[in-house]
């Protein structure tokens, strides 16, 4: 089953179904009775969340980036042929602000 600790190890997350939570080791405040039952907790997502879940699976088996674009790249600098166009290089920088001055 999967637990919260999965996030962190980054294992897969199961959708739509029960997270079960066993309290092992930890003390019961004092009371008349004492019983051997488990506590459960259960977690169930909308379908939003399950949307959400989906595109996380799905980005996380894409490259993140293309790897024959980066490799001609280090070619081209490595043999003096990469060139820098400063004014487009100027309006992505221009743009790039404008685009976040709207967030």
């Amino acid at each position: 089953m999967s637990t919260i600790n999965n996030i962190r190890t980054n294992q897969p997350l199961t959708t739509g179904g029960n997270v079960s939570n066993t309290d092992t080791g930890k003390s019961k405040p004092a009371s008349g009775s004492q019983s051997n039952a488990t506590e459960s907790d259960s977690v169930s997502l909308s379908s939003q969340g399950q949307s959400v879940g989906q595109i996380h699976q799905q980005l996380a088996t894409q490259e993140a980036f293309d790897t024959e674009k980066v490799n001609a790249i280090k070619e081209a600098i490595a043999n003096g042929s990469y060139v820098i166009d400063a004014d487009k290089l100027a309006a992505n920088m221009i743009k790039l602000e404008d685009d976040l001055k709207g967030l």
